[in-house]
């Protein structure tokens, strides 16, 4: 089975992620969208929210598994024989931070990276900008799945 990875912490997840998600179904057998769980990042929304939150977005879609996991990306995809972890790109910026991490885990474990740019329409949209708008008990609306609503 050709199976990806798209690790974040999606808190939330944006029209961004969904919009990745979305254009990678054709490409892969299945996705599971895994949600890091780290106890020392501070998080608007829990996990359980997050995980609700994916799996709404995508409950007609069954290409589509939502997972937690902690610790490295890279350890999840060996105990899951995942091959392939998939990324949004927005910017420059991020595909430099992203191409350092993508090479490391190669290197670690033979993993491979597949990116696919984000579209234009969703490419200033990050879940840091989502939650200080929520936080600041701005319209936030716009710029997430029908499924984030608090």
């Amino acid at each position: 089975m050709n199976c990806a990875i798209f690790p974040g912490s999606f808190d939330p997840i944006t029209l961004g992620h969904e919009d990745i998600i979305k254009r990678a179904i054709p490409i892969f057998d299945e996705i599971v969208v895994a949600i890091g769980v780290n106890k020392q990042k501070k998080c608007l929304f829990n996990y359980k929210d997050r995980v609700r939150f994916i799996e709404k977005t995508f409950e007609t879609e069954n290409k589509i598994k939502v997972k937690t996991y902690k610790g490295l990306t890279i350890n999840f995809c060996k105990e899951k024989k995942i091959k392939t972890i998939l990324r949004g790109i927005r910017n420059p910026s991020d595909f430099e931070f992203e191409k350092s991490i993508a090479h490391t885990n190669y290197k670690l474990s033979g993993i491979e990276t597949i990116f696919l740019i984000t579209n234009p329409k969703f490419c200033y949209i990050s879940s840091s900008i989502v939650r200080e708008i929520i936080i600041n008990k701005g319209d936030y609306k716009k710029l997430v799945p029908n499924s984030v609503r608090i």
